[in-house]
């Protein structure tokens, strides 16, 4: 996928809330924020934190264009990780909106936009990649004194890992894409090997990898439910007029599961599925390039509907709500009916956010 292009604040969107129009209606909640990463005039990059209204609690200035979030499961701080090839892990309270350390990638290292804290807090694992490879690695970083320091490294698994989620037993699980990478330009589509990969948070070793039949679909996102069950997003990168599905699930020693929908309705994601989150009764998930979100049932897989959402971006679920972001600057709310609230605001966010509940 080539560069996104933000698009400037939406000053008109601002003169609709002002006159009260239907779909800017969602409360204010100074107990709840939205944090992630996005961008300013002249291409400067922030992480922002936002009220659930739209306003703007704070920004902290970023070396270059942030990614993925990962909040720690006890106190108020958080990473903000670069878009791969990334340089930089921004560790910041998300409170009080204080910046603690920015952590340069090690030599011949780049991250690849996502990381997790471990269940105590300890430590952080992020996805990496050696430089002139992309064999994939992952960062094991101690937090001690609101600073990370790396402690180890995990590999073994692939090539071209993106995002890494906790599970609920405690070990990692991995959007491995598959792609050798020079920058951004792929290298490898013709013996891309994806797959999801499960390893032991302690060791790191390879407890058991799935993969797709069909070898260009790239896995890269990811949401696991509270009992377990991993979702993936994938990007394609085989033919320009082929539309596989995009998103399945799995339980481990299980075969993945597509969700439905036509090729039609898969044609509509442009090949990309940016962010999934998921409730006891809902999958959501977004497609910046596609300029649009799905909804689907979560037991039986059923689509429900695609829905236009400009530049599409995060999604975070929070009890029986879902969270949707867009580039434009745009919060929706869907609740657990899968109705949707839209807001909009000046401030424009990146493919992927978290939704703090102080």
């Amino acid at each position: 996928m080539q560069r996104r292009q933000f698009l400037k604040g939406l000053s008109a969107a601002g003169v609709l809330c002002s006159l009260g129009l239907a779909g800017c209606a969602l409360p204010r909640s100074p107990q709840s924020y939205l944090i992630g990463g996005g961008r300013r005039a002249q291409d400067r990059y922030v992480v922002q934190a936002l009220n659930l209204d739209g306003s703007l609690r704070y920004e902290l200035p970023l070396p270059d264009r942030g990614h993925g979030m990962a909040v720690h499961p006890h106190l108020p701080l958080a990473v903000c990780h670069a878009r791969r090839p990334g340089g930089f892990l921004s560790l910041f309270d998300h409170a009080e909106g204080r910046l603690l350390q920015v952590r340069e990638a090690d030599s011949q290292r780049h991250y690849y936009g996502h990381g997790v804290f471990s269940a105590d807090g300890r430590r952080l694992f992020t996805t990496e990649g050696v430089d002139d490879s992309s064999e994939g690695i992952i960062g094991v970083y101690a937090l001690a004194a609101d600073r990370l320091e790396k402690v180890a490294e995990y590999r073994g698994f692939g090539i071209g890992p993106h995002e890494i989620r906790l599970l609920p037993n405690g070990n990692l699980v991995v959007g491995v894409g598959g792609v050798h990478t020079l920058g951004r330009k792929p290298l490898n589509l013709n013996t891309m090997a994806p797959s999801l990969s499960y390893l032991d948070a302690t060791t790191g070793e390879l407890l058991e990898q799935a993969t797709l039949a069909d070898k260009h679909l790239s896995i890269r996102h990811l949401a696991v439910t509270h009992d377990g069950e991993v979702f993936t997003g994938q990007q394609y990168r085989g033919e320009p007029d082929d539309y596989p599905p995009l998103i399945v699930r799995h339980r481990p020693g299980q075969p993945l599961q597509t969700l439905g929908g036509t090729t039609l309705d898969w044609a509509r994601f442009n090949h990309y599925i940016a962010s999934i989150a998921v409730t006891d009764t809902l999958i959501a998930a977004t497609s910046p390039p596609g300029n649009c979100y799905g909804l689907w049932h979560r037991h039986s897989g059923e689509l429900i509907r695609i829905a236009p959402l400009s530049d599409a971006s995060g999604a975070s679920a929070k009890g029986e709500n879902i969270w949707l972001g867009s580039g434009q600057g745009g919060i929706s709310r869907l609740d657990s009916g899968g109705r949707e609230q839209r807001f909009y605001s000046a401030y424009q966010w990146d493919n992927h956010w978290a939704l703090i509940d102080a």
